[in-house]
């Protein structure tokens, strides 16, 4: 029995973040390359962001790539880095049709110069469009950022243009990569596994974590739908006291 349409906006998470696993599975499942698990989990993309435009998501917020995943096999790394390539060069006009802002995260600074070109090429196209904003975390590490962004406050203060009391919550959100982003609502992760894998560690502090059993390249909005109904069964409580129930 399908679950009941998520319809009203105000049942919409603003944020939703999905750990997107499983592409391997999917193809050894089938006999196939693991190449061929992640071109048919870039379809995934597309339709998971179509189905969170229509259902309402203003920020869906993807990770594509982790820091670790520079370890796997180089034929596989570079498999990606030619799907990435793909992806950028052939999706974007059709992201911009639709509404799509598009902002990618992480250190990008490791890919090949072209791949960085097209990033900022299709960040400048689509930072006007306010349907759904996109943003793909590509060579990301949650462990990392929240250093990084240690490491600039201790810079200024070190500088003399800081004063260490004056670093809160508030400030050392600024250096994050996802500043000016609300934190996610809702966290995704596919494939059955329960762990968010240095995933936005800061701003899913008080996230709801949903795992679902579905590999990525299977995911589609009807996944998202369920998720979404599920979110809205939780009483979501922001901090925990001796002997709150």
């Amino acid at each position: 029995m399908s679950p009941k349409p998520v319809t009203a906006p105000s049942s919409v998470p603003t944020h939703v973040a999905i750990i997107m696993d499983g592409n391997g599975r999917w193809a050894q499942a089938r006999g196939l390359p693991r190449t061929a698990g992640h071109k048919q989990g870039a379809e995934a993309v597309r339709r998971t962001l179509i189905g969170a435009a229509e259902l309402g998501v203003k920020y869906l917020t993807l990770f594509g790539f982790s820091a670790e995943n520079w370890r796997r096999p180089e034929s596989e790394v570079s498999a990606l880095m030619g799907l990435l390539r793909l992806y950028l060069r052939s999706e974007i006009a059709e992201l911009h049709g639709k509404g799509a802002r598009l902002r990618v995260i992480g250190d990008v600074t490791r890919f090949d110069p072209d791949i960085l070109a097209l990033i900022r090429q299709a960040e400048e196209l689509t930072r006007h469009n306010t349907k759904i904003n996109l943003t793909i975390a590509l060579s990301y590490g949650g462990r990392q950022e929240i250093t990084a962004a240690a490491r600039m406050l201790a810079q200024e203060a070190a500088a003399g243009r800081l004063d260490p009391s004056h670093i809160n919550e508030a400030l050392f959100e600024t250096c994050l990569t996802t500043a000016g982003m609300p934190d996610p609502d809702l966290l995704i992760r596919t494939s059955g596994e329960k762990r968010i894998s240095n995933f936005l560690l800061w701003q899913s502090a008080y996230a709801e974590l949903i795992f679902v059993d579905t590999l990525w390249p299977d995911f589609d909005r009807r996944h998202l739908e369920e998720a979404i109904v599920e979110y809205n069964r939780r009483e979501r409580r922001f901090g925990v006291f001796a002997g709150a129930r």
